[in-house]
């Protein structure tokens, strides 16, 4: 049997544990393969050597998991802060960096992030107050109920829940978070203009 390159088995446990990260599932072999070069039957069978060396379990063709990759490890990345959005009534928001933050990635994961203040109080239901740090995907897509940057009609950035589509209207739905302020509010867009997809919420305690 050929000897294994010790290089490749760290690309590929380095690939397989980055990917479990940002994915919450383990690749497959063809998309392990795929991502270092070889072949399928290549990567099969370093699998195969990684779990005869403990390096990992490769099971029924999946990894089963990842027991000797370091867990511990981690990158940072310096997501910018931009300003302020709106959480009440909708207001143009200037995209000027206030500072780079630095954050694990072990912690927020990886993506194209920026971070948002939000000001106000409608979306107090979702657990954003006023003055909290958001971190926002920049991501082109987006699904019911996710919290989102999206345009108003006005061309105006408002940080709201997305409601999917009304279908009496066909419009975009953007809803408000606060039943107790505002209850049943919602902004209907002929068109929905996504500046990105809420992930994570940084707040004092």
């Amino acid at each position: 049997m050929r000897s294994k390159d010790p290089q490749l088995m760290e690309k590929i446990g380095r690939f397989a544990g980055d990917y479990y990260r940002q994915n919450r599932r383990t690749p497959t072999t063809r998309e392990i393969a795929a991502a270092v070069g070889v072949s399928a039957a290549c990567a099969y069978n370093y699998l195969v050597e990684m779990d005869r060396r403990g390096m990992l379990s490769y099971e029924n063709g999946r990894i089963a998991g990842l027991s000797r990759i370091d867990k511990t490890r981690t990158g940072y990345f310096s997501a910018p802060l931009v300003g302020s959005i709106n959480c009440g009534d909708p207001e143009t928001e200037e995209e000027q960096v206030e500072m780079y933050v630095s954050l694990p990635e072990a912690i927020f994961g990886t993506g194209r992030f920026y971070l948002l203040r939000a000001s106000g109080d409608s979306m107090e239901d979702a657990g954003i107050g006023d003055g909290d740090l958001i971190l926002i995907d920049r991501v082109t897509e987006c699904e019911p109920g996710d919290i989102v940057v999206a345009m108003n009609e006005d061309g105006e950035n408002t940080l709201k829940r997305y409601g999917g589509v009304d279908p009496e209207t066909r419009r975009a739905v953007l809803e408000y978070a606060n039943e107790r302020v505002y209850p049943g509010k919602r902004i209907l867009v002929r068109e929905l203009v996504l500046q990105g997809v809420a992930r994570k919420v940084i707040r004092d305690l």
